[in-house]
């Protein structure tokens, strides 16, 4: 089945960049993926989503203009690019994939099944 791994985490600073990838194994043609961000006694909040085909993306809007999603359908590999992070957005962040109508994007905790571990995003003050 859809086996979801994240890496690419790390200490960064406030203000600093990291570039997250998430690599997927199994049968996860048509699926959307996206990332998701847990910060301490929060849900989990989803940040950005893109179509099986590369061509839709969708992004939380505390993150629009920060973030970039984007794929590489020939290695099964999502990534995020995360611009001018701030010691408040610390947290694990994870990648998730699910089944999307229309080969679009879901912004839906609900409609992800498969998720991978997370990776950590400890941002210093």
């Amino acid at each position: 089945q859809v086996h979801l791994v994240e890496s690419g985490g790390g200490l960064v600073q406030d203000g600093g960049s990291l570039r997250l990838s998430c690599a997927a194994s199994g049968p996860t043609t048509n699926y959307a993926t996206a990332w998701f961000r847990q910060g301490p006694g929060k849900e989990r909040e989803f940040v950005a989503a893109i179509s099986w085909s590369g061509q839709i993306t969708n992004y939380a809007e505390s993150v629009k203009g920060r973030f970039t999603i984007s794929k590489d359908n020939a290695k099964n590999t999502v990534y995020l690019r995360m611009n001018r992070l701030k010691p408040e957005h610390t947290g694990p962040s994870y990648c998730a994939a699910a089944p999307a109508l229309l080969g679009g994007t879901t912004s839906d905790l609900a409609d992800y099944a498969y998720w991978g571990q997370g990776t950590p995003v400890p941002v210093s003050s």
